[in-house]
């Protein structure tokens, strides 16, 4: 059972695709996190985002520390949202993502294509959002965690960029599958979206199992 968990920047997608994976017991891929590990290479190294052939280079020996504070730092994060709309850095990563999604008993990825581009035949697609307002609050609500601070204006201007580099992107583009159910967590606690979650997807799993 693949599950695929897609939407924007801060919509909450990470947090649902985690609860779903404990939920169901399976193994869990965040592929953003390869992305941003592709974007801490390349800053380490002192390389050019707006160079294709050195993003590249950047996917080779790539790890992946989830426990890397750096790997959510915002310098990271802008340069991952930058590298990831290569075609030659997605191609790279493609047969990574593909094989956590088929490992027998499947999996849950949450990203920006996994419904359409990764997983296209996962039992279960969500399209988890929320509006640019609630997204721009959240982020800047975790940079108060991490002891970071912003004008929320500049978030919302951030969030928007990104939203927009992500939907027009010649290359898996950030869209809602057709089959995708759309969640919006704008009004929504993280308990009541965990809970929708859960509910859409028995009910997209049910729909399934009476159909074969």
């Amino acid at each position: 059972m693949i599950i695929a968990v897609d939407g924007p920047a801060a919509s909450g997608k990470g947090t649902i695709a985690k609860a779903l994976a404990r939920h169901y017991g399976l193994p869990h891929m965040d592929t953003g996190l390869l992305y941003r590990a592709v974007a801490l290479n390349l800053w380490r190294w002192g390389g050019d985002p707006g160079n294709e052939f050195e993003a590249l280079r950047a996917c080779h020996e790539l790890g992946v520390d989830p426990a890397d504070e750096e790997l959510r730092s915002e310098p990271v994060s802008k340069i991952a949202s930058s590298v990831s709309a290569y075609p030659s850095v997605r191609s790279a990563l493609l047969e990574r993502q593909q094989a956590f999604a088929r490992q027998q008993g499947g999996a849950v990825l949450d990203g920006r294509d996994i419904g359409t581009v990764i997983a296209p035949d996962a039992a279960v697609k969500l399209f988890v959002t929320a509006s640019p307002e609630v997204r721009a609050e959240r982020r800047l609500k975790e940079l108060h965690g991490r002891g970071m601070d912003a004008p929320l204006e500049d978030v919302l201007a951030d969030i928007r960029a990104r939203d927009e580099r992500d939907s027009s992107r010649e290359t898996a583009p950030l869209k809602q599958a057709a089959d995708a159910i759309r969640l919006d967590t704008s009004e929504l606690t993280v308990e009541q979206a965990i809970a929708e979650a859960i509910r859409l997807a028995e009910l997209r799993l049910a729909e399934t199992s009476a159909s074969v």
